[in-house]
């Protein structure tokens, strides 16, 4: 009995030690997946490291001690609209968050937003607006570094900015035609978050120039993977999505797939995964082009197509990228950025 026992003692030993070593090997292995997800950026046969500061940041969230404000409730709240999507990502609206709170939060982060927008040909003209604009709006009392991409780079205003914020003017080429700026703009987020923002900032949006910011945009809208809704339809039955229709697309949607219809002008989220946003598109833009094939919407179609796969933690309801020539819903009680009115006539070049 004695030697069986001891025996018995052994096997559950074994079994103990080795139960553990596979633990530590899934670990390891779950670990270096995700480090190499980010780390890993192919560039054709090359491989070269991208590093990324605070990986997750956006999963502690710590409160001040002792800060006051007032109690939530899980029974009382916004009933007007849907207020998260069915993967259990919250949508962002008036009246579903704490601004202070938030603030507090996220303010003992340290953290950096990076912030980029396109002026090329006349869109430069809008420029003024948007920058004045973010100054009394977008992520005020943050540290926020903007970057503006033009072919007018001498046109670029002057705007007194605050202190922690900082405004870079990058030259790119003009273009004939309006499609293919909207094309390189994925290719040049991807290259520029790869040579400067990989140890720099820690979330980045990127937004649209010819808009202007009319209320607070903070750190309610941070998240992992952030998608912005669409308000010209938002409120339409999937089947009148405007998706990329043809097969042959890698941004081809489905009849009878989708989410919603997300926003070009206004996308975000943490820096690699934006960064893989960004290289994913490109690819899939590339390889279309390859075949002579555009999608409906350029990269407005291929980012449908990302985040339908690949589900945004988070989504920022029409109230921060409305219309102005649209009426304001009901349901929409604060406009936060929206797009001017304009005559594409006069400032496309095709």
């Amino acid at each position: 009995m004695a030697v069986l026992h001891t025996k018995a003692v052994t096997v559950i030993l074994s079994v103990t030690v080795l139960l553990g070593l596979l633990y530590l090997s899934q670990y390891y292995r779950v670990s270096l997946s995700f480090e190499e997800k980010w780390k890993t950026v192919e560039a054709g046969s090359a491989v070269e490291t991208t590093t990324f500061s605070q990986p997750g940041i956006d999963l502690h969230l710590e409160s001040p001690e002792h800060l006051k404000y007032n109690q939530p409730s899980i029974v009382h709240g916004r009933t007007d609209v849907v207020t998260v999507t069915p993967w259990l990502a919250p949508v962002v609206w008036e009246g579903t968050f704490n601004p202070f709170l938030l603030d507090s939060i996220y303010k003992r982060k340290n953290i950096t937003i990076a912030a980029t927008v396109f002026a090329v040909g006349k869109y430069i003209m809008f420029l003024k607006d948007f920058l004045q604009t973010s100054e009394e709006h977008f992520f005020v009392g943050f540290r926020v570094d903007f970057y503006v991409f033009t072919d007018r780079p001498n046109e670029v205003p002057k705007v007194n900015m605050a202190a922690g914020r900082m405004l870079t003017v990058r030259s790119v080429p003009s273009s004939n035609r309006w499609q293919e700026i909207s094309a390189r703009r994925m290719e040049i987020i991807q290259n520029l978050i790869e040579k400067k923002l990989q140890n720099r900032a820690d979330y980045i949006f990127c937004l649209d120039v010819d808009s202007k910011f009319h209320g607070r945009w903070g750190a309610e809208s941070l998240g992992g993977l952030v998608a912005v809704i669409h308000p010209g339809y938002y409120r339409d039955d999937r089947s009148k999505f405007p998706y990329e229709r043809s097969p042959a697309s890698n941004a081809y949607v489905a009849p009878g797939e989708g989410d919603f219809y997300y926003c070009g002008g206004a996308f975000g989220g943490l820096v690699q995964e934006v960064h893989l946003l960004a290289k994913t598109c490109r690819k899939n833009f590339e390889d279309d082009a390859k075949r002579g094939i555009e999608a409906a919407w350029q990269e407005e179609s291929h980012l449908n197509r990302y985040m339908w796969i690949n589900k945004p933690s988070k989504v920022l309801s029409p109230e921060y990228l409305w219309q102005d020539f649209k009426p304001k819903n009901p349901e929409v009680q604060i406009i936060r950025f929206s797009g001017v009115i304009k005559n594409y006539a006069n400032i496309r070049p095709n």
